[in-house]
């Protein structure tokens, strides 16, 4: 009784103590094609479920990236996504994938994915690209990882860090980011803290960032 009692608890304590996984929870059925149904009341990781019996290849399939996507303004890239919003079979199963475009100095900023390991891989041209690591030793500091990439080479972005991609070369720049979770989500950090509704009040940005009130107006202005 004393064995199986401290197995029991020792089971609990390596299950509290486990790593977590970095990557959308393992399904517990072959199929959770997404569905848009009103009358449902059951979300699996977000979307429900159609019934497996109704499923089809359509489901698993997505065509369109060869082709460039929605172009962002004054930044110079275009994004063409496969999440689970295109191809409703991506539901559980914890993966997406996105083609970025970028022109001769084209950026994608500052942003995060807060639920996703992002691995990219260069298509074509010259992409500067890099995340930022929170320095241990100081709070106040960060370390930088960077590389400028061609064609072939594949990059690894750790899940949650602030990360960007810059085309330093003179001409078109495409790229495959894979992700490990079905909606990655993003957050752009410039847009994010400067365009946000309410806005910040400016004594918290001026003190944070230590820039007069003049300049975060600015700032403002150009992210509205």
């Amino acid at each position: 009784m004393r064995m199986c009692w401290f197995i029991t608890t020792l089971s609990i304590i390596a299950f509290f103590l486990s790593p977590a996984y970095a990557y959308d929870l393992n399904p517990l059925q072959d199929l959770c094609v997404a569905v848009n149904d009103s009358k449902a009341s059951v979300l699996v990781n977000g979307k429900i479920c159609k019934d497996p019996k109704l499923a089809k290849a359509d489901d698993f399939f997505a065509s369109g990236l060869n082709v460039r996507g929605n172009a962002v303004p004054q930044l110079g890239f275009a994004a063409n996504i496969v999440d689970v919003n295109k191809m409703p079979g991506l539901n559980t199963l914890g993966i997406s994938i996105v083609r970025a475009d970028l022109e001769p100095q084209g950026l994608t900023p500052l942003h995060t994915h807060p639920r996703a390991t992002e691995l990219i891989t260069i298509l074509e041209g010259t992409i500067y690209a890099g995340f930022l690591a929170p320095d241990a030793a100081n709070i106040f500091k960060s370390r930088l990882f960077s590389k400028i990439m061609n064609p072939g080479d594949v990059f690894v972005i750790p899940q949650g860090l602030i990360h960007f991609q810059y085309n330093v070369g003179h001409k078109n720049a495409t790229l495959l980011a894979s992700f490990n979770s079905q909606n990655p989500g993003i957050v752009m950090i410039p847009s994010t803290i400067f365009a946000s509704d309410p806005p910040i009040l400016d004594d918290v940005l001026a003190k944070g960032f230590r820039l007069d009130k003049k300049v975060i107006n600015e700032l403002r202005k150009k992210f509205s």
